[in-house]
């Protein structure tokens, strides 16, 4: 049998960027016995996809961790094929453990090359459509998410999903808490429940917001990945900054406004939904002075 190895590290965003990547493999290797190397957050929403037979761990260890690096070497060898759609320095320097199997990726040495000089210039989506071309992979169709989009919490009221968070070490991505107190105060008026959703330390911003709007429902922290695909699967909509709830939102088909400042540029990594206009991008230099009146005018 076949043996695939793909690699996607990476931040929630990256990895949701790579759901058509993921199916594509699949479908052009259905007999294939196809592992994941991937890190701790995604293993859970890996293993309920229906694109891996397997899921490997990456510790990253440090090249003075032997321990680590022998466990590395093991998990990278015996493949006849490895797609890798991380492409950065470090899963580009696993090429020296993947013995004899075809690389692709940018990789000094990678037999499988996506030797596009614009790659750094495309979309990741558009970037990973073309590795896979290079690779004999032509077809990146829209991937099946019915798996992901029917657990998490039903709620018996219409809604609109906030994502009021960012990485911590990105402040200057994050729309301030207080406006997103007064945009759930006029979605609350419009007939929607405001839901506030994101990871364990942002609920200090939900307090914030919820000081504003005490209506709110705070699911910070509550939610798994895939219980936020299911929950965002069925909102009427979802406004955030630029991070990884926004994509998982957008893959699912929820219609979205992102909030982006001049740290990103959207050209390169905005989500991307199913159908035409279902995503739109505010994007001003400095987060902290887009108004609230400007996103309600942008959500129509």
């Amino acid at each position: 049998m076949t043996r695939i190895l793909v690699i996607r590290l990476g931040a929630l965003g990256d990895f949701v960027q790579s759901f058509p990547a993921f199916a594509a493999i699949r479908a052009h290797h259905p007999d294939a016995a196809i592992t994941l190397l991937t890190t701790t957050p995604f293993r859970d929403l890996a293993t309920a996809s229906p694109w891996f037979d397997s899921i490997e761990t990456d510790t990253r260890p440090k090249i003075t961790d032997r321990a680590g690096i022998k466990r590395l070497k093991t998990q990278l060898s015996g493949f006849d094929r490895i797609y890798d759609l991380q492409t950065s320095s470090r899963s580009s320097w696993y090429h020296r453990f993947a013995g004899a199997a075809a690389w692709s990726g940018i990789a000094r040495g990678a037999s499988l090359p996506h030797a596009n000089p614009w790659r750094d210039e495309m979309h990741t989506r558009t970037r990973q459509r073309d590795q896979l071309r290079m690779a004999g992979i032509p077809d990146v169709p829209e991937p099946d998410l019915g798996w992901l989009t029917a657990g998490g919490p039903i709620l018996p009221v219409p809604y609109a999903v906030l994502v009021p968070g960012a990485a911590p070490h990105r402040p200057g991505k994050r729309w301030p808490a207080q406006r997103y107190g007064a945009l759930a105060q006029h979605l609350l008026g419009k007939g929607l429940l405001p839901v506030l959703i994101g990871g364990p330390t942002d609920g200090e911003l939900a307090t914030t917001i919820r000081a504003a709007c005490p209506d709110a429902l705070d699911l910070t922290g509550k939610t798994s990945l895939i219980d936020l695909g299911g929950l965002c699967a069925r909102a009427r909509l979802a406004v955030g900054n630029d991070t990884g709830p926004m994509h998982l939102a957008a893959a699912v088909g929820c219609r979205c406004l992102v909030l982006f400042s001049s740290e990103s540029d959207p050209a390169l990594t905005a989500p991307l939904g199913r159908r035409p206009e279902q995503v739109s991008v505010l994007r001003v230099n400095d987060i902290a002075t887009l108004s609230v009146d400007r996103v309600v005018s942008a959500l129509g």
